[in-house]
Order: C-alpha cells, then sequence, then structure tokens
C-alpha cells in the first residue's frame, strides 16, 4: 500500500510523486519515460542530442532533432496514458525549436534547466495544455523567474524542480558550492519554499516545489518531503532498468561503479558536471580528445577549438555502449546500484522505502 501523495501539476496529477528526470543523451527516451508513466510517476523524454538518433530521418541534425522528439513523444503516447514530460536544455542552440515541437505534441509537460528559462512563457498557443515548469539551483532564482514570467507574459510556473549540487550531469553550481552545506538540497529546499510561497499566496495558484540531486532511496524522498518539497525528481536509480534507453554497457558502468568513481568534471557546455571515472574522462586528462571541427552547432556555449572534446558526439558513444569514446553522467548516489531491474521493481522498492520511512517517524 502506497501512502505516499500525489501530485498535481495545475490541472494534471500523476499518482505518486515521482519525477523521472530526462537524461541525454538518449539515456531517458520512450522506452524509460512510458514505463515511469505507467507506474503513476512523471516519465520524461530528453531531447539532448536527437538529432543524432535520428540523424538518418533527415537532411540535417536541427530538423532529425524535431522530428527525433515528435517520434519520441508519438512512441511514448502509445506505451502509456500516464504524464509525459520532456527536459529541455537552455544551453541548446534549438531551444525554441524543441519547446514549439514539444507544445505543438501536446505534451504533458515541458522541463527547462542549464540556465534560466526566462522567457519561456512566449511559445504559449492558444491551444496550449503543456504545462511548463523550470529547473532551478537558487531561491534567487525562483524567485526572478516567477516575477519575469508574472511580469511579461502573466503566467506563473505550474511548478519548480529544485536540483541540488548532488545531481548527475550539469550542475548551476560553482565548483567551490558543490561539497558545500550552505548549497545542499536540504538547505535550499524551504528557502525555495517560502519564496515560492508568496507567489502562491498573492496570485492564489499552487507551485508545488520538487526536490532533485541525489535522492536515491524512498527514505531519502520521505525526509527531503518532510522539508516542504511536493515530491522528487530522480534520474540514477532510473538508469540500470530494462526500460532505461541506454546500451547494457552503459548501464553496467553504474553496477561496476564505487563511490571513488563518481567525479566532478567541467563539462563543454561551461558547467561543472558529475560523470563516472572511465577510460574517456582519462585521456581527456591528458588531452588526447581535442575536436576536429563542430559538426552540429548543438550548444550556444561551445566553442570547439577551445573545449577538449564534443559533448554530443561524447555522450552518443556512451549511449551506444562505446565507453573507450564516451562516459556516463551520475548522481552523486549512482553506485549504489547493484543490478538491472524493471521500473516496476524501482518503483516498488521507492515506495517500500518511503512507507518504512514514514511508519519510523510516527513511532
Amino acid at each position: 500500500m502506497c501512502n505516499m501523495n500525489n501530485l498535481k501539476i495545475g490541472n494534471l496529477t500523476a499518482r505518486i510523486p515521482i519525477i523521472q528526470g530526462g537524461m541525454g543523451v538518449g539515456i531517458s527516451m520512450s522506452s524509460l519515460a512510458s514505463a515511469v508513466a505507467n507506474e503513476g510517476g512523471v516519465g520524461v523524454i530528453s531531447c539532448a542530442g536527437l538529432g543524432l538518433i535520428y540523424r538518418n530521418s533527415a537532411k540535417d541534425y536541427m530538423e532529425a532533432c524535431i522530428i527525433g522528439l515528435r517520434e519520441e513523444i508519438k512512441k511514448a503516447r502509445e506505451k502509456s496514458n500516464g504524464l509525459i514530460g520532456v527536459n529541455i536544455m537552455m544551453a541548446l542552440t534549438n531551444f525554441g525549436d524543441m519547446v514549439k515541437t514539444s507544445i505543438a505534441e501536446k505534451v504533458d509537460v515541458i522541463f527547462a534547466g542549464a540556465g534560466l528559462p526566462m522567457d519561456l512563457p512566449k511559445y504559449i498557443t492558444a491551444d496550449c495544455t503543456t504545462k511548463l515548469v523550470p529547473i532551478v539551483s537558487s531561491a534567487r532564482a525562483a524567485k526572478i523567474i516567477c516575477e519575469k514570467w508574472k511580469t511579461l507574459y502573466n503566467y506563473l510556473p505550474d511548478l519548480v524542480v529544485v536540483e541540488g549540487p548532488k545531481a548527475g550531469g550539469h550542475l548551476g553550481f560553482k565548483a567551490n558550492q558543490i561539497e558545500d552545506e550552505n548549497f545542499s538540497i536540504q538547505k535550499l529546499i524551504p528557502e525555495v519554499v517560502r519564496e515560492i510561497a508568496i507567489f502562491e499566496e498573492k496570485y492564489n495558484q499552487e507551485i508545488p516545489v520538487i526536490a532533485a540531486g541525489g535522492i536515491y532511496t524512498g527514505e531519502d524522498m520521505y525526509n527531503i518531503m518532510q522539508l516542504g518539497a511536493k515530491g522528487v525528481q530522480m534520474s540514477s536509480r532510473f538508469v540500470p532498468t530494462d526500460e532505461c534507453d541506454a546500451d547494457i554497457k552503459f548501464k553496467e558502468t553504474y553496477i561496476n561503479a564505487n563511490e571513488n568513481d563518481v567525479e566532478i568534471i567541467q563539462s563543454p557546455v561551461g558547467m561543472p558536471g558529475r560523470a563516472l571515472k572511465g577510460e574517456f574522462l582519462e585521456k581527456v586528462k591528458k588531452g588526447l580528445t581535442a575536436p576536429k571541427s563542430c559538426p552540429y552547432n548543438c550548444l550556444h556555449t561551445c566553442d570547439y577549438k577551445k573545449v577538449p572534446y564534443c559533448i554530443i558526439v561524447t555522450l552518443y558513444n556512451a549511449y551506444q555502449g562505446k565507453m573507450d569514446k564516451g562516459y556516463a553522467f551520475a548522481g552523486s548516489n549512482a553506485y549504489r546500484s547493484t543490478k538491472i531491474s524493471s521500473v516496476k521493481e524501482v518503483v516498488d522498492s521507492i515506495t517500500s522505502e518511503y512507507n518504512q520511512a514514514e511508519k519510523e517517524a510516527k513511532n
């Protein structure tokens, strides 16, 4: 029996308050997203690098991204009638195209991060049913977005994801903040909840706050929800699953990792990132990986003459299981996985851990 509350996102309801975080390139597509949605959570497709995965379906990378996103949303819809979201990084040069495509395809939720999505509501169309969710890493960022959206577009976020410094992939923190307790998710959540409460009260609108980054067990989930979060976003926990879209060799890097294998890298996106150590990242450290050209122009923030490797190609290689030519992004607790399970088993396990934590807290 699940004692968790459901999660309201505007007029939508997820049966359990778990959002599966978007993971690119290709790690969370329609297979993983639909499986999580079928268990009552929000399944999320990452649109980063879809143009590489679908490159044979279009004449150029940008068009292949649009075709790929449409296709993945369609496939997810065929496999699930639960809630499906799309994660879109602000750093993408085709951010606008990805947002427009998601809204046109009537995806349930857009999650926008890796930068502040200041003008996301400008893409809303007359018949738009898609909910808009910024991913932030401070109360200040949450406040700025709420003020900006309300002033310019008379719109408030339908939900806010707060991503702490223990997340996998790109982090909205400076290197010296990542280990600083003052920036921990346990500190951030109450601060963001207080800030958001001002807007909820003023405009009589509920804006749930979701905690992300380093939340691995149902007990972690229970504890962070006691601090005001209405739910959690989890990513790493869903990688070693049958339904995760990545190659088995990618999933095995999680299972074979130990705590010392999780490291902070400087990504070509221009932000620190958390990843698992491996052969490719060793080559990067030795300066053996410089890109010769920029084939895709996929990121605003990347200058191929200055970066040590092309991140989209590197992550695409990892998705295909070529771990000597790529690496796995991972949250701080990714090393805790020991086997490949089904998404249902993972959700059942999180649920029972949550219920156990709740029971112990009441005794």
